[in-house]
């Protein structure tokens, strides 16, 4: 419980007890957290005062254990050069050369130095835990279920979690509605595992899969797979009871052979699963739609209908179909006003239709509307599934005027408020202008574990060390496993510079601790960023970059996971601290290439990229009109337009507040800091309860 409590809200749940613990033997467990960068508040530290002697150990001991993780301090980071970074400062190329050519024939490590590091110099504040309750705790349960956006793989298994462990008790953890259908599925397979012959299940199950495509995503994520439905899945073969239950929800879908249609072949699929034919007697419904899939029979579709009347010429046709579904007339809306004629009665139904459109894509319309007078934006995808992939091209649409484009946006505007306001009232309200940079958390299906959870595009301020360390930590798997960690520098006009690599360990500003080819214990790599030298030498961007050279992907491995350090002071303290971590991720992708981040050193952020490639990029842009480089994801990454926090927490604050100017007028506080209401990390409430 505290694991999940601890790495999601920062908090633990400690029973009360009748005494024990003195203060001597608290203050001694106490200063053992002190070094992992953590520090329990008061309310906590009372509450384990309370407990006895062994209970309180073993509950810190497990929190250590925890906090550890959170970090990356539960392993050993050794860099090849153990006195890193003096040591590679120091040494010739020549030496360099021959230490690498050492290991790269032996896979020996460098002796250790006899040279006693300084303690460790650093400004980082440590990250407080606060005291939580088991009510708390169970709200993020609930939140989950009803997110209004994706989720990510360690929030689904969150979620799997609360299920297997709560079973028949888990149904008073769920919120009345349950808007987001990949959510659904997935929660509703773990019903039918976990408690399946509990009535309940039965009347959630019949309750929420309504259409052919919910059908399909339950029976895909029994099956373990993509609820999402991007990828492929291999159908398990399901129990009699669950092809019953499968053939039964798909007998009471409507417009189900249209629906079934529109994913021919995963429906194929699953109908050799569920053998609707010995069933057609008693689901002679579903029996028939397998039947017409099965032998590809034509089906006038809404999509067809929709790209028959756009090619026809027909935008007024068009529109009409689409007005049947709100959401995709929203999301056509940009192409809609580009070919019409009568762009006057596109805006006034769109305006008719916005109460219909989910938050999540009125947000999405109201955000590419604002910028889409920008000229020589890129146009930026991020493809639908668990992998991050980034796709960018030029913008070559036709232009909208700022007028049809500020209508399109009143009109979202318009419609959150009146949607909003149906919600809670907020009293008095502050919106901190820092939330501008953080981007709204709106799909978070491929974003991967780390220490704070951010969205893509989220620019997060950087510490004011005047060093950054990035460090790399990976094990063997069956065989020998090599990762590369790497930055690749680019100047203010997104130009290459330089790559600092196994290669090239030093320059510009930035030292690698040197290149591990073996890692059966573990191993890592480390680099120093001097922020200050590199900029002054016209560095703007450093993108951390993170390789498998040896070719396995990072889910086939052990563990992997990067991060990186604020250092005030390179040459203090150990090459690995856990108290200076400010950030951490796994790398758990089936992808060779992460691009956790990028260093802005002119603004003194991180943009949070988070991306995973299969294919080794180019790093540089030399070519004209190259798509394919880092660059080109580097640019997308700095000039896309996505919705952020400071937008829709102003539009909560007016539909249900009042805005003050001073965060101490304010009873809500939307901001940045501890003791705000809701702040980007807050992402389980944002999801839940602000996209609604």
């Amino acid at each position: 419980m505290n694991e999940i409590y601890l790495r999601r809200r920062m908090r633990l749940h400690v029973r009360s007890g009748e005494g024990g613990v003195t203060p001597e033997q608290l203050a001694s467990m106490l200063k053992e957290i002190e070094p992992l960068g953590f520090v329990l508040a008061d309310e906590v530290v009372s509450r384990l005062s309370s407990l006895p002697f062994e209970d309180a150990a073993r509950t810190l001991r497990g929190v250590m254990q925890d906090m550890r993780k959170l970090v990356g301090a539960h392993r050993q980071h050794e860099p090849l050069h153990p006195g890193f970074p003096s040591q590679v400062m120091a040494l010739s190329e020549a030496q360099l050369y021959l230490n690498a050519l050492s290991h790269y024939v032996s896979l020996r490590r460098m002796p250790n130095t006899d040279e006693k590091r300084p303690p460790l110099l650093h400004k980082r504040y440590p990250r407080i835990v606060e005291l939580g309750s088991v009510e708390d705790f169970e709200t993020i349960c609930t939140k989950l279920a009803g997110s209004a956006v994706s989720l990510s793989e360690q929030d689904r298994a969150d979620l799997i979690w609360f299920v297997r462990q709560y079973r028949a008790d888990i149904f008073r953890l769920l919120p009345a509605k349950f808007p987001f259908k990949e959510n659904l599925a997935l929660l509703g397979s773990q019903l039918v595992i976990h408690v399946g012959t509990d009535e309940r299940t039965h009347r959630f199950v019949k309750d929420n899969f309504r259409t052919a495509t919910d059908v399909l995503r339950l029976a895909v994520a029994l099956s373990g797979g993509d609820v999402s439905l991007a990828a492929s899945t291999r159908f398990v073969s399901f129990s009699r009871h669950q092809r019953r239950m499968l053939l039964a929800l798909l007998e009471d879908c409507g417009g189900l052979i249209e629906d079934m249609h529109r994913r021919i072949e995963p429906f194929k699929r699953l109908g050799e699963r569920l053998h609707p034919g010995e069933q057609a007697e008693r689901y002679p419904k579903a029996a028939a739609a397998f039947g017409v899939v099965r032998n590809g029979l034509p089906v006038a579709s809404f999509n067809s209908r929709v790209e028959q009347a756009l090619a026809a010429g027909d935008i007024r046709g068009a529109a009409q179909v689409l007005e049947d579904r709100p959401g995709e007339y929203a999301r056509r809306l940009d192409a809609l006003l580009r070919k019409s004629e009568e762009p006057q009665a596109l805006l006034q139904r769109f305006a008719e239709l916005a109460p219909r459109v989910s938050t999540t894509v009125l947000l999405q319309v109201l955000a590419h509307f604002q910028a889409r007078a920008d000229e020589g934006r890129l146009r930026v995808f991020f493809p639908k599934g668990d992998v991050a992939k980034v796709f960018a091209l030029e913008d070559r649409r036709a232009a909208i005027d700022l007028d049809t484009a500020q209508r399109v946006v009143h009109g979202c505007k318009q419609a959150l408020l009146a949607r909003f306001a149906q919600l809670p009232p907020l009293g008095r309200c502050h919106v901190d202008p820092a939330l501008a940079s953080y981007v709204v958390p709106m799909s978070q299906r491929a974003a991967s574990k780390t220490l704070r959870t951010f969205a893509r595009g989220s620019r997060i301020p950087m510490p004011d060390g005047g060093f950054v360390r990035l460090f790399l930590w990976w094990m063997n798997g069956r065989s020998r496993v090599d990762i590369d960690l790497s930055v690749v520098f680019y100047g203010d006009d997104y130009r290459y510079v330089d790559t600092i690599a196994f290669y090239n360990l030093r320059g510009w500003g930035a030292h690698h601790s040197g290149d591990i080819v073996d890692a059966p214990k573990g191993a890592a790599e480390f680099i120093d960023l001097d922020v200050q030298l590199l900029r002054s030498r016209g560095v703007r961007f450093v993108m951390m970059c993170i390789n498998s050279y040896s070719g396995q992907a990072y889910c086939d491995l052990p563990e992997c996971f990067a991060g990186w350090m604020s250092r005030k002071n390179l040459n203090s303290g150990e090459p690995f601290e856990a108290r200076t971590v400010v950030d951490r991720v796994d790398l758990a992708s089936d992808t060779r290439i992460s691009l956790p981040l990028v260093l802005d050193l002119e603004r003194r952020e991180v943009l949070w990229a988070d991306f995973a490639l299969r294919d080794h990029p180019r790093f540089s842009n030399s070519v004209a009109g190259n798509l394919a480089g880092v660059s080109l994801m580097l640019r997308a990454l700095h000039e896309m337009v996505k919705p952020d926090l400071h937008t829709l927490m102003s539009l909560h604050a007016l539909a249900r507040g009042t805005l003050v100017d001073t965060p101490a007028e304010a009873e809500t506080r939307f901001g940045v800091g501890r003791g705000c209401t809701v702040t980007p990390l807050d992402g389980d409430e944002i999801r839940s309860n602000y996209l609604k």
